[in-house]
């Protein structure tokens, strides 16, 4: 059986999001990046492409946290026995929608295990148009998201995904004490938004509340990616 490596500890407010194609390339951007990160992103995208496989290797073999980003959605009993499948793999963080039966089938599934429940508010890729159109209810986006936070708590979610827009928002909820708020929409200075609506740098982004901040492309298609995390590290230090 493997054991973690020890490695030098890195801040871990950055979590890198490896939107790449393949666990292959996965793997060799993390090794890569070295022990200038400590915290990795895992998506749906890269499931089919050995994703669970490069979140055990990460690991177990190089001593790495991992948030498996499933943003999971169904029924309560299939929630829970998802979760509790996955809650064998010594996981730090998992995402599901943050639906009030979601969030308390997978805590069910967690079953007390250090995994911790992360709840969706809503996506940081939507607007207002987008909600038209998907047919929820009417309101400002930042008190539908409040509304979903709050509920999410009162479920038993762990933390929730919120944009750095509503990360000091949510902060200031009352059942937001000791809750992790994880931050995506995150783009350093000057860098592109790609499909991201409601961003935000990574100073102001934990300055506002967050306790982690996922960053994917401005790293990993940087020409020095390693580079371009010890700027965003240097930034939130």
């Amino acid at each position: 059986m493997s054991h973690p490596v020890s490695h030098p500890v890195s801040d871990d407010r950055l979590i890198v999001a490896l939107d790449v194609p393949s666990a292959l390339e996965g793997l060799q951007l993390a090794e890569r990046l070295g022990d200038a990160v400590s915290f990795y992103k895992i998506g749906l995208g890269m499931l089919t492409t050995g994703g669970l496989a490069l979140a055990n290797e990460l690991k177990a073999e190089h001593g790495k946290r991992i948030f498996l980003d499933m943003k999971l959605f169904d029924i309560g009993a299939t929630v829970e026995a998802a979760v509790r499948g996955l809650s064998q793999f010594d996981l730090d963080f998992l995402t599901v929608h943050g639906d009030p039966h979601v969030v308390r089938a997978a805590k069910e599934g967690a079953g007390g295990k250090d995994m911790k429940i992360l709840a969706v508010t809503i996506l940081t890729s939507l607007d207002r148009a987008d909600l038209d159109a998907s047919l929820i209810k009417e309101g400002e986006m930042q008190a539908l998201v409040l509304e979903r936070a709050g509920r999410a708590f009162e479920a038993g979610a762990d933390g929730v995904i919120a944009s750095p827009q509503e990360a000091k928002l949510i902060r200031d909820l009352p059942g937001a004490e000791g809750k992790l708020i994880v931050t995506p929409g995150v783009r350093p200075a000057g860098a592109a938004l790609g499909d991201q609506k409601r961003v935000a740098t990574p100073a102001m982004a934990i300055s506002d509340g967050a306790d982690h901040i996922v960053v994917g492309r401005p790293i990993w298609q940087a020409p020095d990616p390693v580079a371009a995390a010890r700027d965003v590290l240097a930034e939130i230090a």
